[in-house]
């Protein structure tokens, strides 16, 4: 039987192979511009391809992988989308370092209903500044055009760094003892964290994305800020003083991520810090405990460094040289029986004092 409506094509199916086409040949040279010496070929193959870096006698590969979360509903409802793809680099290459391993390559995973060649294109290149700030090859990616599966002006990101590490180099936490000493390198914002609750937050006062400042800017500039990235920071660090543990106050707050890097028997006491404006100004316009706070977003805490003591004064001076508005944050200090692997003592002591309570964080995640 013949479709009297007429031969169906991919195009009218809802997929524009040309557009994509058309995406590659703009983003091609912003893809140039994040190359390492170790890449090879260029953009197109099937697979990115990339030698090891020489001088490792035992190379050791970390990878990582990440979203930016409800983030992305704020950036397609504002038709802001030169920042997002900074976000999606940093939430991934900011974990690989931890290990304290060098970023070596980027591929990330972009998805739509409909292919949109200047959003796509704006995405992609806010990736691939963020590769040359973490010092990764955009070594592949996927565009998937997928008309039924997202609605509208919907789209998805998705991102997988793989960095390199000496066998011996590790940094694991698995030697830090009580005595150790905390450093806090600031966040620019709420990074790519919380955003659920903050849409919640923007229902209730929508006219604030513009009308509410903080921090000398509209909220939606400040909220739109991208996830700084530490790599460079870091890895001087590194190279400069014996650092025992590293950890990126991502989802769950310093609570959920230091005890991550935390051995047995080890806890952190943290000294109260000023919150940046922005985070007072959530936590007023949606009536969140400081608890709830804490457990939710960095709260101006974006990157904790541990170093023995005898290195903190050094470690500062190397950080604050590179730009870093580092501090003290706290002392990593013996654990008690009771609680150990808890953090319902953070939750009390930042309801009782606020920002300027001293919090104990409990370790057991190594």
């Amino acid at each position: 039987m013949v479709n009297e409506e007429g031969p169906l094509t991919y195009r009218n199916a809802g997929v524009d192979i040309d557009a994509g086409n058309e995406l590659v040949r703009r983003i091609r040279p912003a893809v140039e511009g994040t190359r390492r010496p170790e890449m090879l070929g260029s953009i197109g193959g099937f697979g990115g391809l990339i030698e090891l870096p020489s001088g490792y006698r035992r190379p050791v590969l970390v990878a990582g992988t990440d979203g930016v979360g409800t983030k992305l509903r704020l950036a397609i409802e504002t038709g802001r989308h030169d920042t997002i793809g900074t976000d999606l680099v940093a939430m991934c290459a900011n974990d690989v370092v931890v290990q304290g391993a060098e970023p070596l390559f980027f591929l990330d995973y972009y998805a739509t209903g409909k292919l949109d060649i200047e959003t796509a294109a704006a995405i992609v290149e806010g990736i691939a500044a963020g590769c040359r700030e973490a010092g990764a090859a955009l070594l592949g990616g996927e565009t998937a055009e997928m008309p039924g599966l997202y609605a509208g002006a919907d789209y998805d990101l998705a991102g997988f760094c793989v960095g390199v590490v000496e066998r011996d180099a590790l940094i694991e936490g698995t030697t830090i003892t009580p005595g150790d000493v905390l450093l806090a390198l600031p966040s620019s914002g709420p990074h790519a964290n919380g955003f659920s609750l903050i849409r919640r937050i923007l229902e209730r006062h929508p006219q604030a994305l513009t009308e509410q400042n903080v921090e000398g800017e509209p909220l939606l500039e400040w909220l739109l800020r991208p996830t700084r990235i530490y790599v460079g920071s870091v890895l001087d660090l590194i190279a400069e003083v014996p650092v025992k543990g590293l950890a990126h106050i991502t989802g769950g707050g310093l609570p959920e991520n230091l005890p991550r890097i935390l051995p047995s028997g080890c806890a952190a006491e943290l000294n109260g810090w000023p919150w940046p404006a922005g985070f007072e100004w959530l936590a007023r316009a949606g009536q969140i405990e400081r608890g709830e706070m804490l457990r939710t977003f960095n709260c101006g805490v974006g990157f904790v460094v541990c170093v023995p003591a005898a290195a903190a004064e050094q470690a500062l001076a190397c950080l604050q040289g590179r730009g870093e508005a580092a501090w003290q944050l706290g002392t990593v200090v013996a654990a008690t029986d009771e609680g150990e692997g808890e953090v319902e003592g953070v939750d009390a002591a930042a309801r009782a004092g606020g920002a300027a309570a001293r919090l104990r964080i409990d370790g057991g995640a190594v």
